[in-house]
């Protein structure tokens, strides 16, 4: 992926229905330019799609938070099945370092998240963790803001 591919994709993370003519116009080349490359981004997989970003994906989970959390022996895998089953936990991620897996959590109010992270510690195999509040999100690339 070169600095053009780069740029349209920039773009297109900033809106996903802009035309082909606009696009072209923004990176100053041609139409069958941007044609070409969204269509060979598309065929090898480097998009996968364009979403809709609707005005409840923002306030489904007005309190949302990032949990670090450190599982004791080789029960990684279970301890992530476990997480996968919590409908506030958008998404896990296996890390290096101090902590073994990251959970982005969301709620609808701090009574709820505060239970949530108290759920998670009963988790059996998890020895610690350490959460963090997002109190805004300036800039995403995700569909859900």
């Amino acid at each position: 992926m070169d600095e053009l591919d780069q740029k349209l994709i920039t773009l297109l993370r900033h809106d996903g229905r802009k035309s082909i003519s606009d696009l072209a116009t923004s990176l100053d080349v041609a139409r069958a330019t941007v044609r070409a490359r969204v269509e060979r981004l598309e065929a090898s997989g480097e998009i996968l799609g364009y979403t809709v970003i609707l005005r409840n994906d923002t306030s489904d989970t007005p309190i949302r938070g990032i949990m670090m959390i450190e599982v004791e022996g080789h029960v990684t895998d279970r301890v992530i099945r476990i997480l996968g089953g919590f409908p506030e936990i958008s998404a896990i991620h296996t890390t290096n370092g101090r902590w073994d897996l990251i959970a982005e959590l969301g709620a609808a109010t701090l009574p709820d998240f505060d239970a949530v992270l108290r759920r998670v510690r009963l988790v059996q195999g998890i020895v610690n963790s350490e959460t963090n509040l997002l109190l805004s999100t300036p800039r995403s690339t995700k569909a859900r803001l």
